[in-house]
């Protein structure tokens, strides 16, 4: 397919570069037909009785780190995920001048980092301190996306994380998961929805625009998930008796769809690299609550190859008309029944 068939223009104003005072303040589109204009605080009328709600409780680190080389040049890591021991990590590296192997950055007076391998940006550097953890968490930003354009903040800390963040590793939040709070989440369960957490830490492939003009020459980006066998059980269940499976974001759903390959949910612990477009035949989610993604992403492909391409189309161009906020921070839409929204 040509990627050039999922670009749209967005005012820069509809970017939401901060969170809403309130969590669940955020307004909903529900792509019923016609589409309807809601809000976060109503997702409870969206749920039926019996709905699995699939929640993804990875934890975002602050995987931004901001040091410098011995002779005073800044560069900036972003830690993607730890290569098995000795605190090495894969990394994305920045400098004004590239970064070479044997290269030491400096952190903090207790805190650096030595590269031990390049290709382009991708980098592995072998960290140093007492507490390598501890270390990260003291000195680390938050990855905040590109396009919000500001150094993150302490209120970045609590509200690029989901209420129910539990597992390190995400260098990304699932930011549909941003809007629930234990209250609207105790609402949605009292009118007969089921929470099942799963686990996929967030990449920032998330982020990047295809660079290809075709989606068949597209390498997709990998990311680890583990699913325990109670989650994968209570799944199974629910869709042999006919209730919907709902993914909330599309990490979620991409490990249900990853896992469930085979006809059933599988438990365990991989990786994937699943690459979702118009198309594919849905092995496990019935629908879908998400946020509103960057042009020609595969995230912005997945939604439609869920919805159909012209019932996507149809409802950014309504949310831009009527200034939805777009984006990490922004405000959602919900796809209720996938075979319903594609026919």
């Amino acid at each position: 397919m040509n990627v050039s068939d999922f670009d749209f223009t967005l005012p820069e104003q509809l970017i939401a570069k901060a969170p809403l005072p309130e969590r669940d303040g955020a307004r909903l589109l529900h792509l019923s037909q016609p589409l309807h204009d809601t809000s976060i605080q109503h997702l409870p009328d969206c749920v039926q009785t019996g709905d699995i709600w699939v929640i993804n409780d990875t934890k975002v680190i602050p995987a931004r780190l901001m040091g410098k080389k011995s002779s005073g040049g800044k560069v900036e890591v972003l830690l993607l995920e730890p290569l098995g021991q000795d605190n090495i990590w894969s990394a994305w590296g920045k400098s004004n001048k590239p970064l070479s192997i044997g290269t030491i950055v400096h952190f903090s007076e207790a805190f650096s980092g030595e590269i031990i391998k390049r290709d382009g940006k991708h980098i592995e550097i072998k960290l140093f301190a007492d507490d390598v953890g501890n270390a990260i968490e003291t000195h680390g930003h938050m990855p905040l996306p590109p396009y919000i354009n500001r150094p993150d903040s302490e209120e970045d800390k609590l509200r690029y994380q989901t209420v129910f963040a539990a597992h390190k590793g995400a260098v990304a939040a699932p930011t549909a998961g941003l809007h629930l709070t234990p209250d609207l989440m105790q609402k949605m369960e009292a009118k007969g929805a089921t929470f099942v957490h799963i686990t996929l830490h967030v990449g920032p492939g998330t982020f990047q625009p295809i660079q290809v003009d075709n989606t068949n020459d597209h390498i997709m980006h990998e990311e680890a998930y583990i699913i325990s066998q109670q989650a994968a059980d209570t799944i199974n269940q629910a869709k042999q008796a006919g209730n919907r499976i709902v993914a909330v974001g599309t990490t979620s759903l991409r490990t249900l769809e990853a896992a469930s390959q085979s006809g059933t949910l599988q438990a365990g612990s991989d990786r994937t690299d699943i690459f979702i477009t118009p198309g594919y035949q849905f092995k496990m989610t019935n629908a879908l609550l998400t946020n509103f993604h960057l042009p020609k992403s595969t995230l912005l492909m997945l939604v439609s190859a869920l919805a159909g391409q012209g019932t996507i189309k149809q409802a950014y161009q309504h949310a831009i008309n009527n200034n939805y906020r777009f984006y990490s921070y922004g405000d959602a839409m919900f796809i209720p029944n996938i075979s319903a929204s594609r026919s």
